[in-house]
């Protein structure tokens, strides 16, 4: 049985799946008024998180992104789910908080390599609260639902 996927913040999202090359720290990264990536060496640089089932191999430092997660959940301005390659503990900690402060869950799970790789930018996923994927019928792929991960 597989260890994956790993619920760090347990909750369920539905979104547009944007996938990062590289990973992204909220603290100059984001505009977290607009959600768009404003880190002029991101690769996504101009993409916006908002809305969007964001997928990035992890998150990159300040501990200040957690507060900066938390920040742009409130203007709603945040991804609706965080999907990594590996755990991210600062920005786990935003949406923990989120959750208590505002209500508003941010689901954030620790895929293995597999189902990491075979998500595409502009599919729709839907995020279970077990950390499954179901994959919508209309995606990029243009294939049958799919269930991943759960």
């Amino acid at each position: 049985m597989s260890e994956y996927p790993v619920v760090l913040v347990a909750g369920s999202a539905t979104g547009e799946v944007l996938c990062l090359d590289e990973p992204l720290s909220f603290w100059g990264g984001v505009d977290v008024r607009t959600g768009e990536i404003v880190d002029r060496h991101h690769p996504q640089r101009g993409c916006t998180v908002a809305g969007r089932v964001l997928a990035m191999p992890s998150g990159r430092g300040s501990s200040s992104s957690s507060s900066l997660l938390l920040e742009a959940v409130r203007s709603g301005s945040a991804p609706v789910a965080l999907l990594f390659l590996r755990a991210d503990e600062i920005l786990s900690l935003g949406a923990i908080v989120a959750d208590e402060l505002y209500g508003r869950s941010l689901p954030v799970v620790v895929l293995d390599k597999d189902a990491y790789s075979s998500l595409m930018t502009g599919e729709t996923v839907a995020v279970g609260e077990d950390g499954s994927l179901n994959r919508h019928t209309g995606s990029v792929d243009g294939g049958p639902d799919d269930t991943t991960g759960g």
